[in-house]
C-alpha cells in the first residue's frame, strides 16, 4: 500500500495558524484565519514583537542581519480586522547558502538533515535547515502578536523570561518584577547578576567554538476558569503540543514540574481558600491547570531548550552520498544560545493557544465592538 503524505503545518481550532516558508527561501509567513473582525491592527503591533526576536549585536545572536520587517497582505481594511484571513510576511533579505552547498551531503549532528532527506526523499531544502530553522518561529511570533492583542482585550496577560543558562540560575523574583526587568535584559532575564554571569560564560564558550541551552518560563495573568477542553484537547496538552513546535524545545512542565516527583501529597497539592470573591489556592504547584482545564491561577510553563545544534568544533557524522563516515564543522551563521530569542516565540505559542481556547469559550466574539 502507497505510504500517505501527511501534512502539518496548522495549528488552532478556532484561531487557525497557518505558518510557511524556509529559511534560505524568498520570504518566511502566517495565515492567521479565524480571527475576528474590528481588531485594531496595524504592522508596528506585529513589529515589536518581532523586533525581540531578531538578532542583535550581543554575544549571544548570529551575525545573521534579517531585517524582518511585517508586511500585513490581507485581512485589513481602515485599520481594523475585517474577519477574512490574516496574511503575514516577511522577506529572507540576508541570505548566504553557501556554508550549507559545502555541507549538504553530510548531516549535521543534532539537526534534521538526516531524518528531513528520509521522509521527503532527499527534496527538502537543506539551506540553512530549510523548513526545520529556528527562522521559522518569526511566523509564530507574527501570529502570536495578533492572538495577544485579542487577549488583551479579555484582560489576559502573557509573557516570559530567562530562568537558566548553562546552569546559571536566576533569582525567583514576583511577577510584577519579572514583567518590568525582563524586557529592559539583552537575555530577557529579570535577575541582572546572573545575566551578567550568563553573558560572561557565552562569551569563553564562543571562544571555544561550543554552545548552550537553558530553560524558559511563560507565565499567563488573569486566565479565567474553565479553559480546556478535556480530555484530549486539554489546555496543558495543547500548551505543550504548541511550544513543542519551536525548534530546540525538548521539554516542558508545568507549575512544579518534575520537582512535584520529589513531593509528597501534601507538598504538591494546592489548598483552595476564598479571597473576595474568588475561589484561589494558597500555591500553584499545578501551574494553573487541573484536569486539563485552567483554575483562575497564573498558568506556569518552564520549557527547555537544548543548545545550539550548530558549532564550530569538530565532530563525526556521515557523508551520504560516499555512505562513509565524515568529519564535520559547521560553517554558516549561527546563535551561541538561543534562549534569549525563544523567549518571545514562547510568548508567541501560549498566545495563540490561549486565544483559541478563549474563542472556544466564548470569551472572544467573532465581531469586536
Amino acid at each position: 500500500m502507497e505510504r500517505l503524505l501527511s501534512v502539518s503545518n496548522s495549528l488552532g481550532k478556532l484561531f487557525i495558524i497557518t505558518s510557511f516558508g524556509e529559511s534560505h527561501g524568498q520570504c518566511v509567513g502566517v495565515i492567521v484565519d479565524g480571527c475576528p473582525a474590528g481588531l485594531s491592527l496595524k504592522a508596528a503591533d506585529i513589529q515589536k514583537d518581532l523586533d525581540r526576536r531578531r538578532a542583535n549585536v550581543g554575544v549571544a545572536s548570529t551575525s545573521r542581519r534579517e531585517k524582518d520587517r511585517v508586511k500585513i497582505l490581507s485581512g485589513v481594511a481602515g485599520g481594523f480586522t475585517t474577519g477574512a484571513p490574516l496574511c503575514l510576511l516577511i522577506m529572507n533579505e540576508d541570505v548566504d547558502s553557501s556554508a550549507y552547498e559545502a555541507m549538504k551531503s553530510q548531516f549535521r549532528p543534532g539537526q534534521a538533515d538526516f531524518t528531513a532527506r528520509v521522509k521527503y526523499g532527499g527534496f527538502n531544502d537543506w539551506r540553512g535547515g530549510g523548513r526545520f530553522s529556528g527562522r521559522i518561529t518569526a511566523t509564530f511570533v507574527m501570529a502570536g502578536a495578533v492572538a495577544r492583542k485579542l487577549l488583551d482585550t479579555i484582560g489576559i496577560e502573557v509573557f516570559a523570561h530567562t530562568v537558566e543558562i548553562g546552569g546559571i540560575k536566576a533569582a525567583t523574583l514576583p511577577y510584577e518584577e519579572i514583567r518590568r526587568k525582563a524586557l529592559k535584559d539583552p537575555f530577557s532575564c529579570a535577575d541582572a547578576r546572573a545575566s551578567a554571569k550568563m553573558a560572561a560564560l557565552m562569551e569563553t564558550i564562543k571562544r571555544k567554538g561550543d554552545s548552550l541551552g537553558g530553560i524558559i518560563e511563560g507565565i499567563a495573568l488573569n486566565i479565567p476558569v474553565g479553559l480546556g477542553e478535556p480530555v484530549f484537547d486539554a489546555l496543558d496538552a495543547e500548551l505543550a503540543k504548541a511550544i513543542i513546535a519551536i525548534p530546540a524545545v525538548k521539554g516542558v512542565e508545568f507549575g512544579a514540574g518534575f520537582a512535584a516527583t520529589r513531593m509528597k501529597g501534601s507538598e504538591n497539592n494546592d489548598p483552595f481558600t476564598v479571597k473576595g470573591c474568588k475561589i484561589i489556592t494558597t500555591t500553584n504547584n499545578a501551574g494553573g491547570i487541573l484536569g486539563g482545564i485552567s483554575s483562575g491561577m497564573p498558568v506556569v510553563v518552564r520549557v527547555a531548550i537544548k543548545p545550539t545544534a550548530s558549532i564550530a568544533l569538530e565532530q563525526s557524522t556521515v557523508d551520504i552520498e560516499k555512505m562513509k563516515k565524515a568529519t564535520l564543522k559547521v560553517g554558516g551563521r549561527h546563535d551561541v544560545c538561543i534562549v534569549p530569542r525563544a523567549v518571545p516565540v514562547v510568548e508567541a505559542m501560549m498566545s495563540v493557544m490561549l486565544c483559541d481556547f478563549a474563542m472556544r469559550a466564548g470569551l472572544i466574539p467573532r465581531v469586536l465592538k
